[in-house]
């Protein structure tokens, strides 16, 4: 087990233990309950139906040998033979009529698994740049991350919305409630968005540098990637996509939207850091 999946599998706990701390101590009891039945809720929601609602959101148009053929046969022989070295199936492929330049993976599963490009990312990278962003994707097909992903997102929007409910209808006031117990309450309200962004963003960034080994591993050099990832930071300010903040974490590099953040509430690594260690790979 590496570091970072070490890393995420224990941040994805404490963002469970968030969830359902936070349900008892806005709630008591049912709190608890209630926490534990939006999670499972929200994560099955996720499971099956992400993947069709982010493509959808997107428009993705399906890229096959009579649907797109000009795409097709520029990504598809490449991601084909990515497939081969990862073992993994071929996932179907979209484009998104997008001139901003990024890409995302989807699926629940490597056998129910889509890769999206925009036209954008297309027009501004060459084959060898383009096969090391392919790799990146499949390398989140690979280690599951768009399940991950989407776990942990369903977790957080599950403790944001007990929150938002304590808000309204404030936290538990049992007869054996002391002044203590409502300042925790309250306190829970407040706190418990942030760490849930918090933990969300660090599994986000954790899989990104995971994601980008596995491109450098099965392309057999990191530096398709590297040069790919110095074109879309460049050409994503430029260009800033019109990215919805629920689906951010997906895409390869942050969507630019203008918007600047503080690195701990941000869903990608800094480029120059990812590159940084791309360079370390021997």
């Amino acid at each position: 087990m590496t570091t970072n999946t070490l890393k995420t599998a224990l941040l994805l706990g404490l963002l469970s233990a968030v969830l359902l701390v936070g349900g008892q101590a806005l709630g008591g009891r049912n709190g608890l309950i209630m926490g534990m039945g939006f999670a499972i809720l929200m994560n099955f929601g996720s499971y099956f139906f992400s993947d069709k609602i982010a493509l959808a959101m997107y428009r993705a148009q399906p890229v096959t040998e009579t649907e797109n053929p000009e795409v097709y046969r520029r990504v598809g022989p490449m991601t084909q033979r990515l497939c081969e070295r990862m073992s993994l199936p071929m996932p179907k492929l979209y484009v998104i009529p997008d001139d901003s330049p990024n890409a995302f993976a989807t699926g629940r599963n490597p056998a129910h698994s889509s890769v999206a490009v925009t036209h954008g990312i297309l027009q501004v990278m060459n084959d060898s740049e383009l096969e090391g962003v392919i790799a990146h994707e499949l390398g989140h097909i690979l280690h599951r991350d768009i399940l991950i992903s989407s776990v942990a997102a369903t977790l957080a929007a599950g403790i944001t919305m007990l929150a938002r409910m304590a808000f309204w209808f404030g936290p538990r006031r049992d007869e054996d409630d002391n002044n203590g117990g409502m300042i925790g309450g309250i306190a829970m309200m407040i706190l418990a968005p942030i760490a849930a962004m918090l933990i969300q963003m660090a599994i986000s960034r954790s899989r990104e540098y995971e994601a980008d080994a596995a491109s450098a591993k099965y392309v057999g050099s990191p530096y398709p990637l590297i040069g790919g990832l110095q074109k879309l930071e460049s050409w994503s300010k430029r260009i800033p996509m019109d990215a919805s903040p629920a689906t951010a974490h997906m895409f390869i590099i942050k969507p630019f939207t203008g918007q600047s953040m503080m690195r701990l509430f941000s869903t990608h690594p800094s480029t120059e850091e990812r590159i940084a260690r791309l360079q370390a790979i021997r």
